[in-house]
């Protein structure tokens, strides 16, 4: 008869790291345009649980300092209302309101970038060290084999 594990016991051979880019699914802000995406990411934002849009539109006009109402919020969130595209001071109020981070992912991912929390700056630099090094002495290895070693 085989041994179960202890109820608390993890099992390490199925962990899998967490991915560090927080992003929208594509299908939920697929759209015909950016400016229709961006409405899509700035609706999803708001239905985010935990605030209400009074709250983020509250939230938004303490950063700017200027009045933002839950219209305003509902005109950004709508496909339909063209006219009502977010600017980007206030796409950073709602960012702050939200601590949303897929909103900052979307703007970034068509760049090839992503948006990587700073805690992780660290051990990035460190990647990019060891492929410079590696990269380096991949170049040696190519001078030595072509008789252009210099020592």
């Amino acid at each position: 008869m085989a041994r179960r594990p202890h109820p608390d016991q993890i099992d390490l051979l199925a962990w899998s790291p967490g991915n560090p880019v927080i992003a929208f699914a594509p299908q939920d802000i697929r759209a015909a345009s950016l400016a229709a995406s961006i409405a899509k990411a700035v609706s999803a934002s708001l239905k985010k649980p935990g605030l209400t849009r009074a709250q983020i539109a509250e939230r938004m006009s303490a950063y700017l300092g200027e009045p933002i109402g839950e219209n305003m919020l509902n005109a950004y969130a709508s496909e339909a209302r063209a006219e009502h595209i977010i600017n980007v001071v206030r796409f950073i109020a709602l960012i702050d309101a939200t601590g949303d981070r897929r909103l900052l992912q979307m703007i970034a991912e068509p760049f090839g970038w992503d948006v990587i929390d700073q805690k992780y700056r660290r051990i990035i630099r460190r990647a990019q060290r060891d492929e410079a090094i590696r990269r380096l002495q991949e170049e040696n290895e190519t001078d030595r084999l072509n008789g252009e070693d210099i020592l």
